[in-house]
C-alpha cells in the first residue's frame, strides 16, 4: 500500500501531485489519505503534512510561493518581528485565493503581498520559494535598510550565498538601491550585531565588527574607544565566567567595554545609545581614544536611496 503521508514528509511537509505519482502514488491513493486525515489538499494539486498557519502553506494555497522577507524567514535567516507575507506568481497567475483555508477567491489582502514575477523568476527556486537571489533583491526593494542589511549578512555567513552571488545581487539592483552593498559585511555573526552595526553607522559612528583582543574578539568596535559585546543567548550562565573574563580583556587592551543584550538592541536601543553617548564623551574629555591602527573602521555613510527609516523611528 502506498503510504502518501510518507511522501508528502520526505518532500518537505508540501508536495504537488505530479512528485506524488513519480514515486507511484494514484488518484485513489490520495483521495484515501485525504480523507482519512493523513494529508491536507491546500490546493489543486498540492498535498500537505505542515500546518496551515505555515509561511509555505499559506504561500502555495494563494497559488504563489514565498519570497523577500518571507522565504528568508523560512530558512531561518535573521529576521525580526512579523512581515506581511510576501508571495511570488507568474506574472499570468490566475485564481488566487485566500492563503488560508477556506473556499472562496482571494478577497481582503491585509498581511500579503503579492509580487507577479517574470518567467526568469518563475523558473527558479523550489516547489514554495524564488531563488535566493530572487528573495535578497525583494527584500532590499522592499524593506527598510537594517533589515535587507541583516539579510544579506546572513546569506553571507551562512554560506546560502558567495561572492560570485554578491556581486550577482547587486548588478540587478536598481542603480539608486546598490549602495547597499557598502553596509553589508558577512563576518557578522548574528542579527542583534548586525541590526546595531547600521544603525550605530546611521548615527554617524565608525564601526569595526570581530576585532582581534588576545585569542578572542569583540563583536563591535565603536568609534576606536568602546568595545561592544552583543549577547544574544537567552540562557548562558554556563559562560559566565569566560564573559567577565572577556570584559576585562577589552579593557586591558584600552577599550571601554559595554555588554549588551540582544533585547537591549531590539527594544531598548534610545536606553543603550544614552549610555554609548556617555562612555564616549567620558573617554573624549579624558583625551583618551585608541589608535585603533590595525581596526578596520566601517564609517558611516549616506543613506541609500530608497530605503525608509526603520519601523521604530530614530533618528
Amino acid at each position: 500500500m502506498v503510504n502518501i503521508r510518507e511522501m508528502v514528509d520526505e518532500l518537505g511537509g508540501l508536495a504537488q501531485k505530479r512528485q506524488l505519482v513519480a514515486r507511484g502514488a494514484q488518484d485513489f491513493d490520495l483521495t484515501r489519505a485525504v480523507k482519512r486525515g493523513e494529508v491536507v489538499r491546500a490546493r489543486q494539486g498540492w498535498y500537505t503534512t505542515a500546518e496551515e498557519s505555515e509561511s509555505k502553506v499559506r504561500a502555495v494555497r494563494v497559488g504563489g510561493r514565498l519570497t523577500g522577507i518571507s522565504a528568508i524567514a523560512d530558512w531561518g535567516g535573521w529576521v525580526l518581528d512579523k512581515h506581511p507575507l510576501h508571495v511570488s506568481l507568474p506574472h499570468n497567475a490566475a485564481r488566487l485565493r485566500s492563503p488560508w483555508n477556506r473556499r472562496r477567491r482571494l478577497g481582503v489582502r491585509r498581511g500579503l503581498r503579492l509580487h507577479w514575477d517574470p518567467p526568469a523568476i518563475s523558473e527558479t527556486g523550489t516547489n514554495w520559494h524564488v531563488g535566493i537571489l530572487d528573495a535578497l533583491r525583494r527584500v532590499i526593494l522592499d524593506e527598510d535598510l537594517e533589515t535587507a542589511v541583516a539579510a544579506i549578512d546572513w546569506a553571507l555567513h551562512a554560506g546560502r550565498i558567495d561572492a560570485f552571488d554578491f556581486e550577482r545581487l547587486f548588478l540587478a539592483l536598481p542603480r539608486h538601491k546598490r549602495w547597499i552593498r557598502s553596509w553589508v559585511d558577512g563576518r557578522c555573526e548574528s542579527l542583534p550585531e548586525s541590526f546595531a552595526r547600521t544603525r550605530l553607522r546611521r548615527e554617524g559612528h565608525r564601526v569595526a565588527i570581530q576585532v582581534p583582543v588576545g585569542f578572542k574578539r569583540i563583536d563591535l568596535v565603536v568609534n576606536g574607544v568602546v568595545g561592544l559585546e552583543i549577547d544574544g543567548r537567552q540562557f548562558h550562565a554556563h559562560t559566565f565566567e569566560e564573559d567577565r573574563l572577556k570584559a576585562l580583556e577589552i579593557t586591558i587592551a584600552g577599550f571601554h567595554a559595554m555588554n549588551v543584550s540582544a533585547k537591549m538592541v531590539f527594544t531598548q536601543w534610545d536606553l543603550f545609545m544614552h549610555a554609548l553617548d556617555s562612555a564616549l564623551s567620558l573617554r573624549s574629555t579624558s583625551g583618551f581614544e585608541n589608535s585603533g591602527d590595525s581596526v578596520q573602521m566601517g564609517r558611516a555613510s549616506p543613506l541609500p536611496g530608497g530605503f525608509t527609516r526603520p519601523r521604530y523611528g530614530f533618528s
